[in-house]
């Protein structure tokens, strides 16, 4: 239903409204909001504000009749308090928006580690055939970077990155396996020493796949039972190329060999079972699944993350150690970043981070039509009083929802650590 314009001597609690004026113009945290009481009214006239436009649709009730100018003008003028409320509420938005500057900042310096990070990978895989050597200790060194600044704080930031890289999906999936195994590590209480391993096995775990034909490992429709088999001996090639490389580390070698294997003895090569499976590779194995249901070649399959964590959750429990499936779930926050989401206010958003102080209330980027997406407000759910109550598919979407929310089918994360 579309919206009607109707004067403010007609507002009530319970109705849904639109104001007419630019974001900054105004004290509260939206142009759209329901009205839940008489002070709102009485500061959206105190602004001069002489029209709103109603959305029936997502009001509880009805506008009042029309009042006559005397009544308007006389009520209008009646509340000198309301010149205190205005400024108090000016301040808390002022604050919001220095909090959300600051925000964007620390978006910013992760993109910006991120890109780095990616360009640092795509170095380490182009030296892997002709000087391995130099691939590993690269590779050391970039581990050494990401694990150190993981460590360097409490509080991580799991954040949705918005690359404009070009970079093939094997960088991409390489890290995105590497940040989530290193939060799930983290979580588990690893020493640095040893998240550094599994970080370092994480970037090696898929090189095998450098010797499968590119047709096969990037077929977009599904795979013929021969180049399924062809494809899982990305492990033997993976641990064969490995063992050619001067010092490459023996827990990485076994991640290479055993990434793939499941708790139910279906997995391979050797289809171990539980405790038989190497810790690190139980980490990995599980990452590695998320993303590629994220990101599977055959577009049709493809998940959005909050249906691909709940996938793992509710159907493949009996296949991945469940501490290590509980954590990312916990981590990820149940609606993971990437997802689209529906909060109870009506409004809709795109998660954007979880942060591991407030697991249950990520920061979401809400849609607002009257708002440019650059200066789109972005709402700590931990301290506002509304939730999420359900996830959309992007395709749901009208176009210009998804054109402002730009949900990506690329889903990449990387962390910020500095609370």
């Amino acid at each position: 239903m579309a919206s009607i314009k109707i004067t403010v001597d007609r507002l009530q609690p319970g109705l849904h409204i639109r104001l007419p004026v630019k974001w900054n113009e105004h004290p509260f945290l939206f142009n759209s909001f329901k009205i839940t009481t008489q002070e709102q009214i009485r500061l959206i006239r105190h602004l001069g504000i002489q029209h709103v436009f109603l959305n029936p649709a997502q009001s509880d009730t009805s506008p009042l009749p029309p009042q006559t100018q005397g009544q308007s003008e006389a009520e209008q003028s009646s509340d000198p308090a309301i010149d205190d409320e205005a400024d108090k509420l000016w301040q808390e938005k002022q604050k919001r928006i220095e909090k959300l500057n600051a925000y964007r900042r620390r978006v910013l310096h992760c993109e910006k580690e991120f890109e780095r990070s990616l360009a640092r990978m795509r170095a380490v895989m182009n030296k892997i055939r002709n000087r391995p050597q130099d691939a590993v200790d690269e590779a050391k060194q970039l581990v050494d970077d990401v694990v150190d600044k993981l460590l360097s704080e409490d509080s991580v930031t799991l954040h949705l990155m918005n690359s404009k890289s070009e970079f093939e999906d094997i960088y991409f999936h390489s890290l995105n396996v590497s940040v989530i195994a290193m939060m799930i590590g983290k979580n588990k209480g690893f020493p640095a020493d040893k998240l550094k391993e599994l970080a370092f096995a994480c970037l090696f775990h898929d090189i095998g796949k450098m010797r499968v034909p590119s047709a096969i490992v990037r077929k977009p429709t599904p795979l013929s039972e021969p180049e399924k088999n062809y494809l899982k001996l990305h492990t033997k090639y993976g641990q064969e190329l490995a063992a050619n490389i001067e010092d490459f580390p023996a827990s990485a070698m076994r991640v290479i060999e055993q990434h793939h294997e499941l708790n139910d003895g279906s997995g391979y090569p050797q289809g171990y079972k539980e405790e038989e499976i190497d810790e690190l590779a139980q980490v990995v194995a599980v990452a590695n699944a998320f993303d590629n249901l994220c990101h599977p070649n055959v577009v049709a399959e493809q998940k959005i993350p909050y249906i691909a964590l709940s996938h793992l959750y509710k159907n493949c429990r009996h296949l991945y150690n469940h501490e290590n499936l509980n954590i990312m779930v916990k981590f990820m926050g149940v609606f993971p970043p990437g997802t689209v989401v529906q909060l109870s206010n009506d409004m809709v958003g795109l998660v954007i981070s979880v942060n591991a102080k407030h697991l249950l209330f990520p920061n979401v980027l809400i849609y607002d039509p009257s708002v440019p997406r650059t200066q789109a407000p972005i709402i700590d759910l931990a301290s506002k009083d509304m939730k999420i109550v359900s996830a959309i598919l992007p395709n749901k979407l009208p176009d210009k929802i998804r054109d402002y929310l730009n949900p990506r089918s690329r889903i990449s994360y990387f962390f910020d650590s500095d609370d």
